[in-house]
Parts: C-alpha cells; sequence; structure tokens
C-alpha cells in the first residue's frame, strides 16, 4: 500500500492507493488562523499537525518510501526559511519528505485529474482551496486552458465573521455582491456548457440533500450527478437559511470541522457558475492526488 496526502489551507486528506484511489481519512486544520509568512503557522497548529502525523505513522506505518506528500495553499507563502524549517521537520521527525508544490503543478495535476472525453461540451472545472481558485477549461477532449486566481474560501470567511454563526447571519447576496467585485477583472467565457466543481463537492452536496439528477451530459463513472443552477441556489440557500451549524456537524463526524468552510465555499463557484453562462453543474470528489496517480 502507498499513501498520498493532500496538504492544504485547511484540510489534509489522506489516501490509500494499491490497485485503486481510496480517501481513507481527513482532518481540518485551520492553517491561517495567526499565520504568518516569517514566523510560520501559529505554535498551536503545528503542534496539531505533528500530533495528527504521529498519529497517521502509528496506524499505516508511513515511511519515506511510501508516503507522498503534497503540500498547497497557505504553506506556499511561508518565506524561504520557514520552508526549510518545514521539511527538516519533516525530514527528523517523521523521515517523510514536505514537497510544496506550485500553482502551476497543483493546476496541471488538476487537469489531470479531469481528463476525460465530455463530449463535446465546453467544460468550466472549478477547484477551491483556502487561498486560490484552480480554473481548467477542457473543450470535448481538449484541454484549453488552465488558470489560477488569487481567491477563495478564506476570503470569505475574514469578510463575513457570522457566516458560522448557527444560521448564517449573512445572506447568499450579501457575499455573492463581494465574490462578483473579486471577480470583475476575470476574463472568462460566458458560453460554458457545463461546470465541474471538485474537492468533495459531491458528498457535500448528497449530505446536505441537493436535488442531483443522473448526469445525463457525459458518460462518466466519477461523475454520476448533476444539479441545475436554480437548484444549487436553492441548495445553498438551505445550508445558509435551514441547516444550522451543529448539523452540518453532524453530517460529517470524521472531520465536523470541514463543514466550517461549506458555507463560505459556496459563493465564489456560484459566481462563476453565473459569469459562465451554465445552467448545469456536476459535483464531484476529484482533486489533484487523483490526477498524481492519473500521471503515473
Amino acid at each position: 500500500m502507498k499513501y498520498y496526502i493532500d496538504l492544504g489551507s485547511s484540510t489534509i486528506k489522506v489516501y490509500g492507493y494499491e490497485d485503486s484511489l481510496n480517501l481513507i481519512e481527513e482532518h481540518s486544520i485551520y492553517f491561517k488562523n495567526d499565520f504568518d509568512s516569517e514566523k510560520g503557522i501559529s505554535d498551536t497548529n503545528l503542534e496539531e499537525l505533528c500530533n495528527y502525523f504521529s498519529e497517521l505513522q502509528s496506524k499505516y506505518g508511513l515511511r519515506y518510501d511510501n508516503t507522498f506528500i503534497y503540500v498547497t495553499g497557505i504553506f506556499r507563502n511561508l518565506s524561504d526559511s520557514k520552508k526549510i524549517e518545514m521539511l527538516k521537520l519533516f525530514n527528523d521527525k517523521f523521515d517523510l519528505h514536505f514537497n510544496i508544490i506550485s500553482h502551476g503543478i497543483e493546476a496541471y495535476y488538476l487537469s489531470k485529474a479531469m481528463e476525460h472525453d465530455y463530449n463535446g461540451k465546453k467544460v468550466l472545472i472549478i477547484n477551491m482551496g483556502g487561498k486560490t481558485t484552480e480554473l481548467v477549461t477542457y473543450l470535448g477532449d481538449k484541454l484549453t486552458g488552465i488558470k489560477t486566481i488569487n481567491v477563495g474560501v478564506a476570503d470569505v470567511l475574514n469578510n463575513f465573521d457570522r457566516i458560522n454563526e448557527e444560521y448564517s447571519g449573512h445572506s447568499v447576496e450579501e457575499i455573492e455582491d463581494f465574490a462578483f467585485n473579486k471577480l470583475k477583472d476575470l476574463n472568462l467565457d460566458n458560453d460554458y456548457d457545463v461546470a465541474i466543481f471538485t474537492g468533495g463537492e459531491e458528498r457535500f452536496e448528497l449530505l446536505t440533500g441537493f436535488n442531483l439528477v443522473e448526469n445525463t451530459l457525459f458518460d462518466d463513472q466519477n461523475h454520476k450527478y448533476m444539479v441545475s443552477l436554480e437548484e444549487y441556489i436553492k441548495g445553498t440557500e438551505k445550508v445558509f437559511k435551514d441547516i444550522s451549524l451543529a448539523e452540518l456537524y453532524d453530517l460529517m463526524p470524521g472531520n465536523p470541522k470541514w463543514m466550517d468552510g461549506a458555507r463560505a465555499g459556496a459563493i465564489i463557484p456560484l459566481s462563476l457558475f453565473k459569469m459562465s453562462g451554465v445552467q448545469w453543474i456536476i459535483p464531484s470528489d476529484l482533486n489533484l492526488i487523483n490526477g498524481v496517480i492519473n500521471d503515473k
């Protein structure tokens, strides 16, 4: 068994790979809290990160030759000296390589994860993290573009401090106005046929009861469902107004803190859906690790 770990600005996803790739566990730590490029992540978050990797090592026997870590998000903003410290820490303490990858490499792996024949459709693929969002575009089976934009979940969380009250203290429309302003200089075509929203979105929409229907746009076993733009908006309104934060936590008992970004994570993609002209959205659980495997 080999292990592939996606370590981002707020979530650590651990995959096992033998004959197929499987998400075996995940853990959320909000590294952006008290982050400083010169001082690094906070002492509290560093301790939690080390404790979690100690647990993983005990459970799975992680070693240098069977474990591959791909570090993204806020860790790219560390000073060079702090990056070296993190590399040395993981090498000395765990005998593991702390591999910080660039925006370009992350977007490349996302494009490899999403390689498919989309039946002639013009497709916009959205993968949003804590600090950045990757956009990958396809026309049929041809990759037509890769772009990284400097906006993510943290921008919403930092500007709307009541979003994670039991029921959101901010409206979808209020945050959407903010998102459109952030995206106003983005040069994006407005004639896409479909958007694919990646990174755990299928699981989230199934858990929260979005009105998903069978994907009839193209044949793909990784993407069995789609949701209309109208129903996506209704589902998002429900998550803001009708499902409490405690109920969201209960839907994901293994990693409830993931839900702290659920409301914030819905609005920038919603704005992109409207800007790109799509009427159908396909939720996806694929991410860069799927691309790493596909690139072998």
